[in-house]
């Protein structure tokens, strides 16, 4: 390759899956048949698991929730209410399976993953209204839950970001859950793919150009990626500086051989132009999913990172 990866990220390389979302079908069975094999290993010592349904948008199927909780911890607890990536069109919360049972433990919070419908089945906005009606439902049960209602960040990665953006505006604009802080990992924030990462890293491992472009083409329906009239809630980007006031507090990491690095750093540098509270880091040497290579250096040191954001943003 003729990026400057990180050595521990580079040897790691030949032992990660492509992802190639050409055929939607096969991607699709390969991922759930790695993420089984996955979640049946994982650790899930000092955490409950459970599974909870929250009513869906109008004319729309119950939306699934997986609740991490930490065993024996007074209550009433944070929350993290996480979405997570796949490009919009793959993934469930088994993606997100380890990260949420580390965070739950790290933080002693309350995890609340949300199962959105995928595109290209349903673009949007029905997935942004699926985590809508999740968060929903977690602050209307927060005394059920033993939560407390002025600590729930939203935490996502990827296109679970770009997600998490967007319901930060939607929750902004119809007055409704309260949500404490952003956490926005490697963001797909920008249909328009235009920067110069996007432009520059066409190739790089795991997220592409070509993937990045069936991604916005699945989300937003066909020949609308890139158009005039794109919502923000569906790319936040499109926001712009002006449109970013009165948002919670966030934090933006990128990764530095990502064709998404550099939408997530305007993105940061907007929402400090509006005068939102942000802060935002770029890790050397990695490529767009390096958060799987968990032994590297540089790894353990973004994963460190982001509990110490999360356990000050909920006050832990």
């Amino acid at each position: 390759m003729r990026y400057r990866f990180d050595p521990e990220l580079a040897a790691a390389l030949c032992l990660m899956p492509e992802v190639d979302i050409t055929d939607l079908d096969e991607a699709r069975a390969a991922q759930a048949w790695q993420l089984a094999a996955a979640v049946a290993a994982a650790d899930t010592t000092g955490v409950d698991v459970t599974e909870a349904g929250a009513p869906g948008p109008d004319g729309a199927p119950e939306v699934r929730l997986r609740l991490y909780r930490p065993k024996g911890a007074r209550g009433p607890l944070p929350a993290v209410y996480g979405i997570h990536g796949g490009g919009y069109v793959l993934g469930s919360p088994d993606a997100d399976h380890d990260w949420n049972l580390m965070l739950c433990r790290e933080l002693a919070a309350l995890v609340v993953s949300v199962d959105y419908r995928l595109a290209p089945e349903h673009p949007f906005p029905a997935p942004l209204e699926d985590c809508y009606a999740g968060l929903c439902w977690l602050v209307k049960n927060t005394a059920e839950l033993d939560v407390l209602p002025d600590r729930i960040a939203v935490w996502g990665d990827s296109a679970g970001a770009g997600l998490a953006a967007g319901l930060a505006l939607l929750a902004r604009d119809r007055c409704g859950p309260a949500i404490c802080f952003q956490h926005l990992c490697s963001p797909s924030l920008d249909d328009r793919l235009d920067t110069p990462s996007a432009r520059r890293f066409t190739d790089t491992p795991v997220w592409n150009r070509r993937n990045a472009l069936l991604s916005w083409e699945a989300y937003l329906g066909p020949g609308r990626r890139g158009a005039p009239g794109v919502s923000p809630y569906a790319a936040p980007a499109r926001a712009g500086a002006a449109g970013l006031a009165g948002l919670p507090p966030a934090y933006v990491s990128v990764m530095e051989f990502d064709p998404l690095r550099d939408e997530g750093l305007d993105y940061a540098r907007a929402l400090l132009a509006a005068g939102v509270p942000a802060e935002v880091h770029l890790f050397p040497g990695t490529f767009h999913g390096a958060w799987a290579v968990e032994h590297a250096a540089v790894i353990r040191r973004a994963t460190d990172e982001a509990v110490a954001v999360l356990r000050r943003a909920l006050g832990r």
